[in-house]
């Protein structure tokens, strides 16, 4: 059971494996694009290419559900980003349960965004947690973990790679131990528990009173999604990348200034706390540039403020 990107490396793993995939479960088709066509998960894609069985439920409540997952007879089920909740009818099903693949040190960022959460909290170690679901969220006993270091470079689409491969390698490491019962799952330690939000669209606008490093931190974090941006003469400016200036003293939160070697950036923007320096930037309607060869183009944006 998956869904996007992430679940893939797992799926991939257990079908160059010994085991049997005998279904896969992924979301509904969604529309996508300007064209509005129908676009298959990577799960969906994967699991075609393989001529594997593919259920699509808009819902595991609904009348049929578990009756059709009980007639694959599963051992076993694995879930990687399903974006469902499983009901305990279902979790019931399988002999050794429902392990699930989730990107964060359990009991740390349970939930919807735990790859960007850690970004955003400045971690430098991360992981994968190989769980047995329960009917909570993300609160089922442990398996196994693996740590997965967090570069300054990694944003949410470079970290979700690495978690994925990493999950994927854990998942088939702890499949026969778990199968053999030579491992225990270890309950959760609950007063350790932290959580990590849905993330909306409207998070990635910038809020320059905030400081820079917690604004880098933010545009990393929405990468790929649901990317970083400012207003500069009503247009939305996207921001692809950018770098925390320490040493520069802050002004007018929004104003954009001239930057001099040694500085990383040629400009940059004014913050609650030293300066953002602009790496990459997109304006509406425009391709992606470098920051440098943006304000070549746009004389007057340095001095201007964004919003």
């Amino acid at each position: 059971m998956g869904t996007p990107e992430f679940a893939v490396p797992s799926l991939a793993a257990l079908l160059h494996s010994s085991y049997q995939v005998v279904a896969v479960y992924t979301q509904p088709d969604k529309k996508a694009g300007r064209g509005q066509s129908v676009a298959f998960s990577p799960v969906k894609q994967l699991a075609l290419s393989q001529e594997l069985e593919v259920v699509q439920p808009d819902s595991l409540k609904v009348a049929g559900t578990v009756e059709k997952l009980a007639s694959f007879a599963p051992d076993l089920m694995v879930v990687a980003a399903f974006r469902q909740i499983l009901p305990p009818e279902i979790l019931a099903l399988p002999k050794f349960g429902c392990l699930n693949v989730h990107p964060s040190l359990l009991p740390r960022y349970r939930g919807a965004s735990p790859i960007a959460t850690a970004i955003l909290q400045g971690d430098e170690i991360t992981g994968v947690t190989i769980m047995l679901l329960d009917v909570g969220l993300d609160s089922g006993p442990i398996l196994s973990q693996r740590e997965v270091s967090i570069s300054a470079d990694d944003t949410t689409g470079s970290l979700a790679v690495k978690l994925a491969q990493a999950g994927a390698q854990l998942l088939m490491e702890t499949l026969p131990l778990w199968i053999d019962g030579r491992i225990q799952a270890q309950p959760q330690e609950e007063s350790r528990a932290s959580y990590s939000k849905v993330i909306i669209k409207g998070d990635g606008e910038m809020d320059w009173r905030l400081p820079a490093l917690d604004l880098w931190r933010r545009v990393r974090a929405f990468d790929p999604w649901p990317g970083c941006y400012a207003w500069w003469h009503g247009k939305r400016l996207k921001l692809g990348k950018v770098v925390p200036l320490y040493g520069e003293k802050s002004g007018e939160p929004g104003k954009v200034i001239a930057l001099s070697p040694p500085a990383p950036a040629t400009v940059g923007v004014e913050t609650g706390d030293g300066v953002l320096g602009l790496l990459r930037v997109q304006l509406e309607g425009k391709n992606e540039m470098s920051a440098e060869e943006f304000v070549r183009g746009q004389r007057d944006f340095i001095g201007s403020s964004l919003f």
